[in-house]
């Protein structure tokens, strides 16, 4: 039982070292959501920086997406985890970038609201996006860095 124990101190350990952040990734609402993006985006045969991006949200986090190619609008809920398994092999392989191209922001106290209006290509040099959308962002401030809570996005 003991041994259990130590194992599970170690892993928690190994998990928290694995995702402690950059400190310039976390300063600002600003450097936290171009940290995001920067994370997400890359060319085909890239790999990413999945750690980074772990490291960026709150513990028990929440990414929502909203689909519309059934017809009848859904959400479907995701956490970082969920995000990483199901598009980290596909835009790791495809490529995906991903461009804020306009903000409007509300912050009380130690809260923040963001939507970040986005363009999605494939490359970077791809003239014209595939996608367009919104990424409605929650932050939280606990007085030592910013932490993302939430990211809701349709396109």
């Amino acid at each position: 039982m003991k041994a259990m124990s130590v194992l599970a101190l170690a892993l928690a350990a190994l998990c928290a070292q694995a995702q402690q952040p950059k400190a310039e990734d976390v300063k600002s609402i600003d450097s936290i959501i171009a940290a995001l993006y920067d994370v997400i985006s890359g060319p085909p045969g890239a790999k990413h920086d999945w750690d980074r991006l772990r490291s960026l949200f709150a513990p028990g986090a929440r990414m929502i997406g909203v689909e519309t190619r059934s017809g009848d609008p859904k959400s479907h809920e995701f956490s970082v985890e969920d995000y990483i398994r199901l598009s980290g092999p596909y835009i790791e392989k495809n490529g995906f970038v991903e461009k804020e191209v306009s903000r409007k922001m509300e912050t009380f106290k130690h809260i923040a609201h963001v939507f970040s209006s986005y363009e999605s290509r494939m490359l970077a040099t791809d003239k014209k996006p595939f996608a367009s959308g919104v990424n409605s962002i929650q932050l939280f401030n606990d007085g030592k860095r910013w932490w993302i809570e939430s990211v809701f996005w349709e396109d």
